[in-house]
């Protein structure tokens, strides 16, 4: 599903961001990407999502070679992508259907698709009841959802989290990762990137840790193991 081949990565003030990395993961898979704070975390996941380019080796996505792909093909591309983030990244002044309704509308959907697509989304995140909400009418959880329900609406079959409960109270951080796990066990390939070491120790799932660029610890069912 996503396979990082002797990816390099120097970054504009000569500082080795990424060496040499090798990386596979595979359909269905659910990882957490660990490691201190400047460990490379940040630039696997803007790479993935083509915000940057490797100096060397390759990225395969679905057996592409996104490293090839020109500008007028990363639309296309980063529409089999979910991206949740850690600051929500909503829109204030739509509502909270209209949101997610965005990501659809962004690509061409039909009409027939976004009402179609829109509620089942906030169904499954939990929030049909409050379609009509605007942003800052919703708790930090709540709009977190939104951006999950924003992430998944079109389908994707890989979903990037960005240290998506960075900016939640520990009770609310488990509601979120338990409906990221939800969606993962109905088949989307789900990569986290997060500093959340209690969340990573409980779930017990595909920890790839990664330090000054390298990737240094790859496990089943790891542990996070840093003091940040």
């Amino acid at each position: 599903m996503i396979k990082f081949v002797d990816i390099t990565k120097v970054s504009d003030n000569n500082t080795l961001a990424l060496k040499n990395v090798n990386l596979t993961i595979n359909k269905g898979d659910f990882a957490f990407l660990v490691g201190s704070s400047g460990a490379g975390k940040p630039t696997m996941i803007k790479m993935l999502f083509k915000e940057i380019e490797p100096t060397h080796g390759k990225l395969i996505l679905n057996n592409t070679d996104v490293t090839t792909l020109n500008k007028n093909q990363i639309p296309f591309y980063r529409r089999k992508i979910g991206v949740i983030f850690q600051d929500f990244k909503l829109i204030p002044t739509l509502n909270i259907y209209e949101n997610v309704a965005f990501a659809l509308r962004a690509i061409g959907a039909s009409s027939r698709d976004i009402k179609k697509k829109v509620p089942m989304a906030l169904s499954l995140v939990g929030l049909s009841d409050k379609f009509k909400s605007f942003p800052n009418q919703l708790s930090g959880g709540e709009q977190q959802r939104v951006s999950i329900a924003r992430a998944i609406v079109n389908d994707p079959n890989i979903l990037i989290a960005d240290e998506p409960t960075g900016n939640l109270d520990p009770e609310t951080a488990i509601g979120i990762m338990d409906t990221l796990n939800n969606i993962n066990k109905n088949g989307t390939t789900l990569l986290m990137a997060t500093h959340a070491k209690d969340i990573v120790n409980s779930m017990k799932k595909r920890v790839i840790a990664i330090e000054n660029g390298t990737i240094i610890r790859d496990e089943i069912r790891g542990t996070y193991d840093y003091e940040d």
